[in-house]
């Protein structure tokens, strides 16, 4: 599959390390800069993925995990259509603290690289928006993902085109699926930044246990 070189796209693309991107955020976030960008590039990834996740979860009261949620662009859409039992985390403090208030029930700083310290089987659904790109969360994720999620819950996640195959989502998807421990409902390309002409493989899994 032919991917197109989005990696000058966007600045933060060039960065490698986690040290790198968190102080990147942080610097991002002041005056809400974060916000105010992603609103000028048109970024449509919290919409498009609250758009699939609806159509697969008609539960409203679904216990949510938002993954990387930043400063809660995809709480405030999962709240429009009456999720309101949603939990937050990111790796930059600076992001989080800019979440409008009452938008998840908690959050925290969380580095998703690492295992997440929290029980299996806890939540209904997990959500991971616009995480899985140049210098953030690796696949690995995707597994704690699955441990921490319900018998028949649903991951519902974005992947920047530029790292789909060069990170490897493609083969852990694969082997997720071949080893039964999910089944992909929805897999196709996103707008998600439409005018940096940037687009991310929109993925809805039903985890199997």
């Amino acid at each position: 599959m032919s991917q197109k070189d989005v990696g000058n796209k966007i600045p933060i693309y060039k960065l490698k390390t986690t040290k790198e991107v968190m102080e990147y955020y942080d610097e991002w976030g002041i005056k809400n800069k974060y916000d105010k960008d992603m609103v000028d590039w048109n970024y449509t990834g919290p919409k498009e993925t609250v758009d699939i996740f609806k159509k697969y979860s008609k539960n409203k009261d679904v216990k949510i995990f938002d993954a990387g949620c930043g400063t809660g662009l995809v709480g405030i859409e999962l709240k429009k259509f009456g999720y309101f039992n949603i939990d937050g985390a990111d790796l930059s403090q600076k992001l989080l603290d800019l979440i409008p208030k009452d938008c998840y029930r908690n959050v925290e700083q969380i580095d998703l690289n690492k295992p997440l310290d929290k029980q299996s089987n806890i939540y209904g659904a997990v959500m991971c928006v616009g995480t899985f790109t140049f210098g953030h969360v690796k696949p690995p994720a995707l597994d704690e993902f699955v441990r921490i999620t319900k018998n028949k819950g649903l991951i519902c996640f974005t992947i920047n085109e530029g790292i789909y195959e060069e990170y490897g989502f493609d083969k852990k998807i694969k082997d997720l699926s071949k080893n039964k421990l999910w089944n992909v409902k929805e897999f196709f390309k996103s707008d998600y930044i439409k005018s940096k002409d940037v687009n991310a493989w929109l993925c809805l899994a039903e985890v199997i246990k």
